[in-house]
């Protein structure tokens, strides 16, 4: 019902993007997230005609003081081979990058209307890890869309397995009045459904636990963000999105520090400011 509710897509001039990021960085902003509802679509206007999204991100990283980069929410079809090329040749945009999926059986994503097939979202994570191999995936999916079988849920989990989340949203699916499939007669049973998102869900947590464990004994360059709720506790990201929280001094907000990571829970981790 997206595009329906917005409206047609529309993108703001490369040239007014620029000139708010810059003033972002001279208030003393590091990181900047470009937001989209299918952000990798961006055709804004700049020098030249038409700018992608990979030449907007180009221009950004040449903004003096300007750390970060990240982007959100992006489609499988809109990521180009000149995106592909800027997540390895460009430092500062970060190893995270969300991508919705939704299904991985090509049955069920045909009927939700989606334009890829779980073979064409793989293989295309297969080449944006070969550009960046250091890349953490997160993705979406709905599991119980009108007519799927246990069958078509198993491919699901297959393409979970194979692509191996850092992290990724799942739901169940509920009707939206407009749409073809909430006139869908082959509903699948509320307990079905609830027993499927409960398989993901473990799945896909068993995933995002070895991850953030896998970043025990790292040292992980950490943009310090705000105070934690404990007393003398700061929290900031890593380039993988983690909330990391350590000992330091307020005024450090803004300044990306080298952190040891002693502690990894289900949702941040925790270290120390290395020496």
């Amino acid at each position: 019902m997206v595009p329906y509710t917005r409206g047609a897509e529309v993108s703001r001039p490369a040239a007014r993007v620029l000139e708010e990021a810059r003033g972002l960085v001279a208030q003393g902003v590091r990181e900047i997230t470009l937001l989209g509802q299918n952000v990798n679509a961006y055709h804004g206007a700049g020098d030249g005609g038409d700018w992608s999204l990979a030449r907007l991100i180009r221009a950004l990283a040449e903004v003096e003081g300007l750390a970060r980069i990240r982007y959100t929410t992006s489609h499988p079809n809109d990521m180009s081979e000149d995106l592909i090329a800027a997540h390895g040749e460009v430092a500062e945009l970060m190893p995270y990058l969300h991508l919705p999926v939704q299904s991985g059986s090509d049955r069920v994503l045909k009927a939700m209307n989606r334009k890829h097939t779980a073979e064409s979202y793989v293989r295309l994570i297969e080449r944006i890890r070969e550009a960046r191999p250091d890349i953490a995936m997160s993705g979406d999916f709905i599991v119980g869309f009108p007519g799927e079988t246990d069958a078509d849920f198993e491919d699901t989990l297959g393409l979970v397995r194979e692509v191996g989340y850092a992290s990724a949203y799942s739901f169940k699916y509920s009707a939206r009045p407009g749409t073809p499939a909430a006139g869908a007669k082959d509903l699948v049973p509320a307990e079905v459904a609830s027993e499927r998102l409960a398989r993901l869900q473990a799945r896909l947590a068993e995933q995002q636990t070895a991850f953030q464990d896998s970043m025990v004994g790292r040292r992980l360059p950490v943009l310090i963000e705000k105070p934690g709720r404990m007393e003398g506790q700061m929290v900031g990201r890593s380039p993988w999105l983690h909330a990391v929280h350590m000992t330091a001094a307020a005024e450090r907000v803004g300044e990306i520090v080298e952190v040891e990571i002693a502690e990894a829970g289900p949702n941040s981790l925790a270290g120390r400011l290395a020496a």
